[in-house]
């Protein structure tokens, strides 16, 4: 699309919105690549399954904006406004989203591999199922987020306020979440194989195996138990269950399962709070 053609659409919809006449901009399925929105003002307008790949949105309005399906691959976000906007199954891959507000936003199912997320407002925000694969996430506020069932393998999460998200089996796998802000977040099921704050996620590796835990669970490579259940190895039942596990894991139990399990003793992790409020 041309881009007095997109001047003509943008103006009436400004129009629109300040109830002066117009109309609303329906952007469905439109060609918008490389195109220059800069502070454009695209509030509850309709982008569906829009290709705006390399387009240029700093500073643009995009509250409460229908994205579902569209395709913003290195798209640059830059402090946009996308509060409230629906971006379901977007493609976000590589996008440059710093300090963007995207509070309350629907990510459901959103792709943003190696997106630039610093101290973006992501308060409230939807990223349930959403692939953050080495997204780039230092000083971004997640607080209450739902990341249930999200890849957030490789992600950089420094100093990002974690209070209250919802990581219920999250791919957490290399993720590096030192210095965040885990108060209240939910993290049963998650995978903890990352670089934990050492405060609620506590790890280290011994021998050949990454280890990762929580104030109740320990998990030990892909193998993530209570921690009551991980104490009761040293049984009849529980060396069955320790060698059912891998060829080499009753031997390698036998020699640094008991450690393991002082170092925790020692180094208890601090709980979220998640637990005791859900605790039946």
């Amino acid at each position: 699309m041309k881009q007095n053609e997109i001047k003509h659409i943008l103006d009436a919809h400004d129009l629109w919105i300040k109830r002066r006449g117009g109309s609303p901009a329906n952007l469905e399925d439109a060609d918008l690549r490389y195109a220059n929105l800069v502070s454009a003002n695209l509030r509850y307008a309709n982008l569906r399954g829009a290709c705006i790949e390399y387009a240029h949105l700093v500073s643009a309005n995009l509250s409460s904006a229908y994205l579902k399906d569209a395709n913003l691959r290195n798209a640059n976000l830059r402090r946009a406004n996308l509060k409230g906007a629906n971006l379901q199954y977007s493609d976000l891959w590589g996008a440059n989203i710093v300090s963007a507000d995207l509070r309350y936003a629907n990510l459901w199912g959103a792709y943003l591999r190696d997106a630039n997320l610093r101290g973006a407002d992501l308060e409230g925000v939807n990223l349930e199922g959403a692939n953050l694969r080495s997204a780039y996430l230092k000083d971004a506020n997640l607080r209450n987020a739902n990341l249930r069932n999200a890849n957030l393998e490789d992600a950089k999460l420094w100093g990002a306020d974690l209070e209250g998200v919802n990581l219920e089996g999250a791919n957490l796998r290399r993720a590096n979440l030192g210095g965040a802000n885990l108060e209240d977040a939910n993290l049963w099921g998650a995978d903890l194989l990352c670089v934990g704050n050492m405060l609620e996620i506590r790890t280290m590796q011994i021998d050949t195996w990454e280890i990762s835990y929580t104030a109740d669970t320990l998990q030990i490579g892909c193998q993530s138990h209570p921690i009551g259940k991980w104490r009761k190895w040293d049984t009849q039942a529980g060396r069955k269950w320790i060698k059912n596990m891998d060829g080499e894991a009753l031997e390698w139990a036998e020699r640094n399962l008991a450690l393991v399990l002082a170092v925790i003793d020692a180094n208890p992790a601090t709980p979220t709070g998640y637990e005791e409020k859900h605790n039946d």
